[in-house]
């Protein structure tokens, strides 16, 4: 059993309680606009091309075997329409200028790099957290490595976006020891504008996911102008007051650092203006929420 992953982050400190180990997986079945990821969202690897590491040493173009890689205006570029994401340049890239988004691990693979931190885990309460992209897209295997750390005694997490039918990611919720998800906003027609999908079921999804008995943290990515108005925050601080199992409702500071990622995919940056809040207004809209009688956090 393998799946395409993108990352193995050791010694990540914003995916859950204590030290982890962050598995991010190829592919995602929503589209957000701001997503910090970019590269994961493609359900297949894809070629990223750093510029700023090119050397010109000129090999790409060799061993391409469609001659996507061109020279432009006196500048190198990918031609994304003849690009097959075959993996031959960035295999022969030595300056890292062209690296794939992701590649195959067994759940033995993806283990071994698990166990290095296991005496970090149990010191810091801390444990492996399962995101994307979106982990629910590779159940068999998130399941399998859930299982297996386990076996270990240690703790495993999942990020995850809530818009696949329950009934399909039930099973693999319950091998989580906590989980962790996004309201993004509370009109229908708005989500699906900056994300490709509407929200009913991702609502229903932590609803039903409240009862499971397992701790959850509920966040909201604050997006200047889409996601980040009081009332959005508010109505959906009001509808976690009412669910079970709640431990807090996070409000994610905006985080500009995809900008290189999607110059890298020759992807469009719609909010490659904005920056983040200050500390000042989270803390005043914090300030704002606490009505709703939920333990509010900013981050």
């Amino acid at each position: 059993m393998t799946a395409c992953i993108t990352n193995i982050q050791r010694f990540s400190l914003n995916d859950g309680p204590g030290i982890r180990t962050t598995i991010f997986f190829q592919g995602c079945n929503m589209d957000c606009t701001w997503c910090h990821n970019p590269e994961t969202l493609p359900h297949a690897p894809v070629l990223m091309f750093y510029e700023n590491k090119c050397i010109g040493c000129g090999k790409c173009f060799t061993v391409c075997p469609v001659g996507a890689h061109k020279i432009v205006d006196g500048k190198h570029i990918v031609d994304r329409k003849l690009c097959t994401s075959c993996g031959k340049c960035a295999e022969s890239c030595f300056s890292g200028a062209l690296v794939m988004s992701s590649r195959e691990y067994t759940v033995e693979e993806v283990m071994k790099e698990i166990r290095q931190d296991k005496l970090y885990y149990d010191l810091s309460g801390g444990g492996v957290t399962f995101s994307g992209g979106e982990a629910t897209l590779h159940m068999a295997f998130v399941e399998a490595l859930a299982d297996a750390c386990h076996d270990e005694g240690i703790s495993v997490a999942i990020e995850t976006n809530m818009a696949i039918p329950f009934y399909h990611i039930e099973n693999t919720l319950r091998k989580m020891d906590l989980i962790m998800c996004d309201l993004k906003h509370v009109t229908a027609s708005v989500h699906k504008e900056f994300t490709g999908i509407e929200n009913h079921m991702i609502f229903n999804n932590v609803g039903r996911a409240s009862l499971l008995g397992i701790p959850m943290i509920v966040r909201t990515p604050l997006i200047p102008g889409v996601t980040d108005s009081f009332e959005n925050l508010h109505t959906i601080a009001e509808f976690l007051s009412k669910l079970k199992n709640i431990l807090y409702y996070e409000l994610l500071n905006f985080n500009p650092l995809g900008s290189s990622k999607r110059i890298a995919i020759d992807a469009q940056d719609p909010f490659e203006a904005c920056r983040p809040f200050s500390n000042k207004h989270l803390e005043e809209l914090k300030a704002r929420l606490e009505d709703t009688k939920i333990s509010i956090k900013v981050s």
